[in-house]
């Protein structure tokens, strides 16, 4: 019975592999209007060394890609939705007589959208080696056809917030995944009472609908970061596990599960800022949090 059990098991995690991968098989660089730059790459010491970072950010808004910083500004509907853009990065391979670099695309869960050939240079002079490098890294991205398909299903743009019905006000302490926002109450025209009528009642104000934008609420309780294997967990000060954060190759980026395991997303630092962002019911929830390392 037991031999029955496992069987039935794995079938079943064979038929969630084979749907999971036909769901994200489509996923090509065509999803993807928005790209997001580190300013610093890891194998470099300084911001921009050698002006590398700049020549990158030129090259992909010369494929046709819109490009902000990282850790810079953008359009808040970028910064709502990192899921709706790629994140670009260098790796450099190690030589003796060689400079080494790669480029990689890849999505807010760090899935691997585009790889590149690796770009070589014999040049003796780092910054010219980097360069060239560099631009023979994007050889096979320039020969890779783009353009972007804002219908294409699966990926999430929101280039723009989305307008809904008025919700209903949320329990204190919950997150909602939408604000709203009344538009100025338009009153109803005044009317004369008739000789010895009293005072008419108030009209009552028609409020227009609201628009619908993603939430951005606090953590009211300080977490703290306590190192595990791969990562971080976050716990209040009970102390409960309260979130797992598992690293990622970019800075100040993780991969983000609840303690219950209910939502999975990512935690990202943006202007000095912890965010949380996952999907609930197919919308973005966006919450800030409050954590101590």
């Amino acid at each position: 019975m037991q031999t029955v059990i496992n069987y039935r098991k794995i079938i079943a995690l064979m038929i969630f592999t084979v749907l999971s991968t036909a769901g994200f098989s489509q996923n090509t660089i065509n999803n993807y209007k928005y790209v997001l730059l580190p300013q610093k790459f890891e194998f470099l010491s300084s911001t921009n060394e050698y002006q590398l970072n700049s020549t990158a950010k030129t090259l992909l808004e010369q494929k046709g890609f819109t490009v902000y910083w990282m850790n810079g500004d953008m359009p808040q509907a970028v910064a709502a939705n990192r899921c709706g853009a790629l994140v670009a990065d260098f790796t450099q391979r190690k030589a003796l007589f060689s400079t080494n670099l790669t480029l990689t695309l890849k999505d807010c869960y760090g899935n691997t959208i585009f790889k590149g050939k690796e770009g070589r240079s014999w040049e003796k002079d780092f910054g010219t080696a980097y360069n060239e490098a560099m631009n023979n890294a994007f050889t096979t991205l320039k020969a890779l056809p783009y353009k972007y398909d804002s219908t294409s299903s699966g990926v999430a743009q929101q280039a723009a917030p989305a307008t809904q019905a008025p919700q209903p006000a949320a329990a204190p302490g919950t997150v909602t995944a939408a604000a709203t926002t009344s538009a100025p109450a338009t009153a109803a025209p005044a009317t004369t009472p008739p000789p010895g009528a009293g005072t008419p009642p108030a009209t009552a104000p028609v409020t227009a609908p609201a628009t619908a934008t993603p939430a951005s609420q606090t953590s009211p309780v300080l977490l703290y970061a306590q190192p595990v294997a791969n990562g971080y967990q976050l716990v209040d000060a009970t102390p409960k596990k309260v979130m797992t954060l598992l690293k990622t190759s970019l800075q100040d980026c993780f991969l983000a599960e609840t303690g219950d395991g209910a939502s999975h997303g990512m935690v990202f630092k943006n202007n000095d800022q912890w965010f949380f962002e996952y999907y609930k019911d197919g919308t973005l929830v966006s919450q800030k949090l409050t954590i101590k390392f």
